[in-house]
C-alpha cells in the first residue's frame, strides 16, 4: 500500500503532471463531440439518413403510381377507358359533345 501513496503523493505535487492529463481530457472530450465521428457528427448524418429516407418513400409511392398505370395499359388487363384516356392525351383530340378541364397536375405527363 505504501507504494500507492507514495504515488499519490507523488501525483498531487507534481502540477504538470496534472495539467497534461486534464489538456489530455479536454483533448479528447472536444474531439468526442466535434470531431470527425463525434457527437455532433452522429445527429448530422442521422439527419441527413431521415431525409433520405422520406425522399425515398416519395419516389417509392410515385413508382407505385406509374407501376399501376402501365399495369392498367399492358395487354394482360387492359382498361378500356386507361387506353381511351391516353389516346386522347397523345392524339390530342375530344369528341364534339365534350368538354376540356385542364389538370395541372397531370401537365407533365
Amino acid at each position: 500500500m505504501s507504494w500507492l501513496s507514495d504515488l499519490w503523493s507523488k501525483i498531487k505535487s507534481s502540477s504538470g503532471f496534472l495539467f497534461i492529463i486534464i489538456l489530455t481530457f479536454i483533448y479528447f472530450s472536444f474531439y468526442a463531440v466535434k470531431g470527425e465521428r463525434g457527437f455532433m457528427r452522429y445527429v448530422y448524418l442521422t439527419d441527413e439518413v431521415q431525409k433520405a429516407r422520406e425522399i425515398e418513400q416519395k419516389y417509392a409511392a410515385e413508382r407505385k403510381d406509374w407501376e399501376e398505370k402501365v399495369r392498367l395499359l399492358s395487354s394482360d388487363s387492359l382498361d378500356l377507358d386507361m387506353l381511351e384516356e391516353r389516346a386522347r392525351i397523345v392524339l390530342n383530340m375530344v369528341g364534339i359533345d365534350e368538354f376540356v378541364i385542364l389538370d395541372e397536375t397531370d401537365a407533365g405527363q
